[in-house]
């Protein structure tokens, strides 16, 4: 059997969401919806996992006191609550902490952050980095452990960003300030080596 990819199936539209969900429940699998159609990841390895976990870390008490770091927040398309992302980790207002919707609007997320999985294909990347630049995301931060590279995208516009500063694995990523500032990305794994330690 083929190792699980990422796969998107178009579903008529109204029951978008349903059809996530009952994917989710079944299946352990993220589903997202994308651009109308349903778009499904396989669970995170380790790895995966563990590179989320870091930059959160790194990024959490740099923040200026208005931000907070989640993960398995949502950020729909303006006008379009049924067409919806989840970035690996976002970056948006701590009073979302009091809300009790799934949904972070595109304009409020001050950085979503998404760590390339092995399986994921680039007409699908360019495809996702299209749609957060629609959504209004003011940064996006594309991490990828297949290559040990970074992508920071800024100034979102209808026909994709217009800010895109690339960078490697001990490269600092440019942040603001109220953000932070330098992002460290040295620790980060690569897939399919075994890491070292750092000191």
């Amino acid at each position: 059997m083929a190792s699980p990819a990422h796969h998107s199936i178009p579903v008529r539209r109204g029951h978008l969401r349903e059809a996530a969900e009952k994917i989710e429940q079944a299946t352990g699998m993220r589903v997202e919806i994308v651009g109308g159609k349903l778009v499904m990841s396989p669970s995170p390895s380790g790895k995966h996992a563990g590179i989320v976990i870091d930059l959160r870390d790194a990024v959490r008490p740099g923040l200026a006191a208005e931000y907070e770091a989640y993960e398995n927040v949502s950020v729909p398309m303006p006008d379009d609550p049924d067409d919806y992302a989840t970035p690996d980790l976002t970056i948006g207002p701590r009073a979302f902490k009091e809300a009790d919707g799934w949904l972070l609007e595109g304009d409020a997320v001050e950085l979503a952050v998404e760590v390339i999985s092995p399986s994921e294909r680039l007409k699908g990347i360019n495809e996702k980095t299209e749609w957060y630049a629609a959504a209004r995301v003011s940064r996006l931060l594309q991490v990828d452990p297949r290559t040990g590279t970074w992508t920071l995208f800024t100034r979102p516009a209808e026909d994709g960003y217009r800010g895109i500063i690339h960078g490697k694995y001990g490269e600092s990523v440019p942040l603001p300030a109220d953000l932070g500032g330098d992002l460290a990305t040295g620790g980060l794994a690569v897939y399919g080596t075994r890491p070292t330690s750092s000191h």
